[in-house]
């Protein structure tokens, strides 16, 4: 049997890299504010200004794009990982 060389995809991002994540939630006045929090917990040089945001045309929701400067897969997914298990959040993208 011969050996077979392990194949080792290219990676699908450059890092670092400024990477835009859409994270949509209830409109609630605290919002931005805690999705800022959670990002600056794993980056914490984000800033705020590097969001934007729009509300749904009935009001009831925010969807924010988040765009974070990140300097590894593994810090991408903990950013993820964070903002998926709040409350507020019903999805990240």
């Amino acid at each position: 049997m011969a050996d077979i060389e392990p194949h080792t995809a290219s990676p699908l991002i450059d890092f670092p890299s400024d990477f835009p994540i859409k994270v949509m939630g209830k409109n609630e006045n605290q919002f931005s504010e805690t999705i800022v929090s959670l990002i600056q917990t794993v980056v914490p040089t984000f800033n705020p200004k590097n969001i934007e945001s729009r509300v749904s045309s009935s009001g009831k929701y925010t969807s924010l794009t988040c765009t974070v400067n990140v300097e590894s897969q593994a810090q991408l997914d903990d950013v993820y990982r964070l903002i998926s298990a709040h409350p507020l959040v019903k999805f990240a993208l």
